[in-house]
């Protein structure tokens, strides 16, 4: 068997998504997470982008702010669907291989990897 270097991720991304229900939520959980763990907090995007099935919004942050913003998100989320990638320069082994979810997984459009 095969193992991967930690050195390959570079960052990575958690993807809030969120529909005209939910937004204002993820808009707080989103804001808040910023705040708290100084990651870069990306727009809320009231449409589908990239392979992504639902609106979402980005929050990128680096391997020494992944265990506490995981685990403040796992307890905050109330609900609402998470994508975690890595950033491996793999786009499609880093939203599907490497990739984590809190709450119901979605089907991502691969195509556009």
């Amino acid at each position: 068997m095969e193992f991967q270097d930690i050195s390959l991720i570079k960052g990575y991304h958690a993807h809030v998504y969120f529909d005209e229900v939910t937004v204002e939520q993820a808009k707080a959980l989103c804001e808040k997470a910023g705040t708290l763990f100084q990651v870069t907090v990306g727009r809320m995007h009231h449409k589908n982008v990239g392979p992504h099935p639902s609106w979402s919004c980005q929050l990128a942050f680096d391997r020494t702010n992944y265990a506490d913003l995981l685990s403040w998100l796992a307890l905050n989320r109330k609900g609402l669907t998470i994508l975690i990638h890595p950033l491996t320069g793999n786009d499609l082994k880093d939203h599907t291989d490497y990739a984590l979810w809190m709450g119901e997984p979605q089907a991502l459009k691969l195509d556009v990897l």
